[in-house]
């Protein structure tokens, strides 16, 4: 059975900032409560449609090299992609897939876009990243805390 809220990071950590994706869940992984599933991927493929079914909430993370400072929060909702790749899908594509697959709409997705600043091969995160990342696990424990009260049934340990 999946936990009801789903925390999905994707990005290339060898790849800079581009990592602030995985290195939020991994860092999530320490205090994130009962009901909380965590994964992190490269890029999004089609294939993480079928990690959206049982969940009430999802919630996206990956790196952003545009917009502001330390990080945006927006829902997301089921549209086309405008690559014709079956790789590299954004979270709104995945929704649809969702959607095609089961014939009813996904549940309700948040995007974090993290602020990133250096995304060259070979570097690690840079102390801009890891500024807007504390930023954004703040902000992400009050997303979960919020839909575990709301639902009344995932207490923290």
């Amino acid at each position: 059975m999946s936990e009801p809220l789903l925390v999905f990071g994707w990005g290339n950590p060898a790849r800079g900032d581009d990592g602030l994706g995985p290195a939020f869940v991994e860092r999530l992984r320490a205090a994130a409560p009962r009901g909380v599933e965590l994964l992190d991927d490269y890029q999004l493929q089609i294939e993480h449609a079928l990690d959206l079914v049982g969940r009430e909430r999802v919630l996206f993370v990956d790196a952003s090299a545009a917009g502001g400072a330390p990080f945006r929060a927006d829902p997301v909702l089921a549209a086309q992609d405008t690559s014709c790749s079956t790789h590299a899908l954004s979270p709104a594509a995945v929704l649809k897939v969702y959607r095609e697959l089961h014939g009813r709409d996904a549940p309700p997705a948040t995007v974090l876009a993290i602020r990133g600043e250096r995304f060259g091969l070979g570097e690690g995160l840079s102390p801009a990243a890891q500024r807007h990342l504390d930023a954004a696990l703040e902000w992400a424990q009050g997303w979960i805390a919020n839909a575990t009260t709301a639902a009344g049934r995932w207490p923290a340990p």
